[in-house]
């Protein structure tokens, strides 16, 4: 058997045209392509961007603004939430407050219209 770390040596001194000259030869003598490995290595990743994409299963129901019916938000936020009425406009006065965390699709829809309906501005994150 050839000694491997003399040919990986020899193999490393090589200039670019000469590795490309060695390459030409070996595909002629051996009746391959280097190319084929390539392809071969390209097909499983392009597979794997294929794969479908998990739905999102829970959301947070967050309050962009209140709106300028701030009431009529306050009182769908106690509903949805239990809170006290301090709480609930502490939470109609926050931009960005997350009225629910956590819930599901029908759930933070549910919501978000109730809300909307009301006059607030809401996002599903």
């Amino acid at each position: 058997m050839a000694d491997l770390e003399k040919i990986v040596e020899q193999l490393s001194g090589l200039s670019v045209l000469e590795a490309s000259e060695l390459v030409k030869l070996l595909e002629e003598k051996w009746g391959v392509s280097a190319a084929a490995p390539v392809a071969v290595a390209a097909g499983p990743a392009a597979g794997a961007v294929a794969e479908p994409v998990e739905e999102k299963t829970e959301f947070d129901v967050v309050l962009k603004d209140a709106g300028p019916k701030k009431i009529e938000v306050i009182k769908v936020i106690r509903t949805l939430t239990n809170l006290g009425l301090v709480e609930a406009k502490t939470m109609a006065e926050t931009a960005g407050a997350k009225i629910l965390t956590g819930v599901g699709k029908e759930a933070a829809a549910d919501a978000k219209s109730k809300l909307e309906t009301a006059g607030g501005v809401v996002e599903l994150a």
